[in-house]
């Protein structure tokens, strides 16, 4: 008889009559109810957390900045909670959120304290405190609850923390800006300082170089009033002595006015008496010309020719010439004596007034001998002032090379003040607005995470599917024992070897856990919607794995016996624990690792992951390897079971144990 017959024959068996029909399809739906049924429970939780009841407990009182504005931070975070659509938010009070996460009212609650806003200011003060956050959770109402709170309340702190850092930033900025402009403003001053100590010490050292010619020029005058002392006090000596000298001089001009009074009246009469005579002489010579006249005509009246005429007065005319040379002698004696007379009335005149200034003469000599005296005691002061003065040039000469020395330094030191500001005014940060408020949120919020998934799960139901897919093959398998016997007793009892026997108790579960896979698989990828990147190498993996899982189960039924089911029972706890089907597998204690290497759970969990997910599949074949192993193992087992069974014992025929 074939091994297909054989496996027939059992199926015939255990679905003759409606009953065992319905309970043949019963065992079929086992791996979906257990399967499709979980994963739809746990399909996408998180996206119905609102439905979970929250408080939010407002206590803050608000803040004022140092700007004078309005904080209320406290009251800003509760809103935000409230619109962000996860939990079911009830703003209440400290009293209602203690009694109600108590009483299993909220999940757990959140508290903004009345300190909330001015801790968050606090930092503007320099006088930091951390806001205070409180999370009450009930362990009673949920575990998981208080783990899903902790996530909330993280991403509250990190919202806060960003609107906080970049309110700072903001103001840091600013800061910077204000600084860049001051340090413009300073700069700009440096610029200007150094063009006035430039000036100054251009001044300076022109001063310098006056004040120099000024010594030059003191010294001179230092020389100049020794030389004005030493006159002085010859000038004093020398008007002490005319000073003398004149003391007869007012006398002696009286009678020298006298004297030329006299002069003066002698000349005027003898230039009164020339004057005379003059006149009488030119009388005279007026007449001898009246008498050619008469003698030229007596003449004539005479018989006398014009040439003896002109000849006779030729003759008088040489008569007349000393005679008249004789007039103008006299007359110009005359003017002479007239001049002299003039000029001796004028010295006598002057004389007198000689006369009369010489007293105030002599006191004016004795006014400057007096004056001279107190000159050259003056002279004597100034020849010791100048000499003072000379020396104060000399300090002062010391004092303005100091002064264009240290002004020269000061220009040298404003310059490179100058040029230091200016150099450090590039350094120092000035964004313009947009770029202020982009920095300030960058660093507010300095990390930002972009998540590349290579392979993406796209829901926690997806990502619990390769866990609970093996596990209901399993529970499937299990179940298909409790009414198929591992080995036939006909078969047994006819002697047909014991491979074939194995392999046709395996094959009738085998092809009612194919019937289990395909249901399956069927309802997850179009009722939950979970959809794999390689759906018919997914399909094959899962045939292949209740293929194995239906081995190794009947291998224990066949081999242990009735104690069998219950080895497949502990065997499913052992990979429940140990597959890593939730946590990596790495997380386990080191005591049970080895169970996960060595149980087919582990692999069939990651080769699911690799087939649902995509990514690269070369570590397919191991996890493929590794089933093929177990199955073929379960055979050998069922096998040496068999060969076992072909002799009756009072045991087999009398079991102490029915399962």
């Amino acid at each position: 008889m074939s091994v297909i017959r054989l496996a027939r024959n059992e199926l015939r068996r255990v679905s003759s009559g409606t009953l065992p029909k319905l309970a043949v399809l019963a065992l079929v739906l086992v791996p979906l109810l257990y399967g499709s049924l979980y994963l739809y429970a746990n399909a996408d939780p998180y996206n119905r957390l609102d439905k979970i009841p929250a408080a939010v407990v407002v206590g803050d009182t608000g803040a004022t900045e140092p700007d004078g504005s309005r904080l209320d931070a406290g009251q800003k975070v509760a809103d935000e909670l409230k619109s962000s659509g996860k939990f079911d938010w009830h703003e209440v009070s400290a009293v209602d959120a203690e009694n109600g996460v108590r009483a299993g009212e909220y999940t757990f609650s959140i508290t903004l304290p009345a300190d909330f806003s001015s801790s968050l200011a606090s930092s503007a003060q320099f006088a930091p405190r951390q806001g205070m956050i409180t999370v009450t959770t009930n362990d009673a109402n949920n575990y998981l609850v208080g783990t899903i709170a902790d996530r909330v309340v993280g991403e509250v702190r990190r919202s806060v923390a960003k609107a906080v850092g970049e309110q700072a930033a903001e103001k840091f900025l600013v800061g910077f800006g204000t600084v860049y402009d001051r340090t413009r403003q300073a700069a700009d001053g440096a610029t200007k300082l150094a063009d006035g100590a430039t000036q100054a010490n251009t001044g300076a050292t022109q001063l310098a170089s006056g004040q120099r010619q000024l010594l030059d020029g003191a010294t001179r005058l230092a020389d100049g009033t020794v030389d004005a002392a030493a006159g002085a006090g010859q000038l004093s000596t020398g008007l002490n002595t005319l000073r003398d000298k004149t003391k007869g001089l007012p006398a002696q001009t009286a009678q020298l006015a006298q004297g030329a009074r006299q002069v003066a009246d002698g000349n005027e009469q003898v230039a009164a008496t020339a004057e005379k005579l003059a006149s009488a002489t030119s009388t005279m010579t007026g007449q001898l010309g009246q008498l050619d006249t008469g003698l030229t005509e007596k003449l004539r009246e005479a018989g006398l020719s014009d040439q003896a005429v002109n000849d006779i007065m030729a003759r008088v005319r040489q008569l007349r010439t000393p005679i008249e040379q004789a007039n103008t002698q006299v007359g110009t004696a005359a003017a002479q004596l007239r001049t002299l007379a003039d000029g001796a009335d004028k010295v006598a005149d002057g004389n007198a007034a000689l006369a009369a200034a010489t007293p105030a003469l002599a006191d004016g000599i004795g006014t400057a001998a007096a004056g001279a005296k107190d000159l050259a005691s003056g002279t004597s002061q100034l020849r010791d002032g100048a000499a003072t003065l000379r020396d104060g040039e000399k300090s002062a000469v010391d004092g303005a090379d100091q002064l264009a020395t240290g002004t020269k330094t000061l220009a040298d030191g404003t310059v490179q003040l100058r040029d230091g500001l200016t150099a450090g005014l590039d350094q120092i940060p000035h964004p313009d607005d947009a770029t202020r408020s982009a920095t300030a949120q960058t660093i507010g919020d300095p990390v930002a995470v972009r998540t590349v998934g290579e392979n993406s799960a796209g829901s926690y139901g997806a990502g619990l599917a390769p866990f609970f897919l093996g596990l209901a093959l399993w529970i499937g398998a299990f179940v298909l024992f409790l009414l198929i016997k591992p080995l036939s007793n006909r078969a047994l009892a006819a002697g047909h070897p014991a491979a074939r026997t194995a392999l046709a108790g395996w094959l009738t579960p085998a092809m009612l856990g194919v019937a289990q896979v395909v249901i399956m698989f069927a309802a997850v990828t179009t009722l939950i919607g979970i959809h794999p990147a390689r759906p018919l190498a997914t399909l094959g993996f899962l045939v292949l794995t209740s293929l194995t899982f239906v081995s190794i189960v009947h291998a224990l039924n066949a081999f242990l016996g009735p104690v069998g089911k219950f080895v497949a029972l502990v065997v499913l706890i052992l990979q429940l624990i140990s597959a890593g089907g939730t946590f990596p597998w790495q997380t386990l204690p080191d005591a049970l690792i080895p169970l996960h290497r060595a149980l087919p759970m582990g692999y069939v969990v990651d080769g699911l992951r690799h087939l649902l997910y995509g990514g690269p599949a070369s570590g397919l074949a191991a996890d493929i390897g590794v089933l093929a192993a177990y199955l073929i193992g379960g055979l050998v087992v069922s096998t040496i079971a068999a060969r076992r069974q072909r002799v009756w014992t009072p045991a087999r025929l009398k079991p102490e144990l029915v399962l």
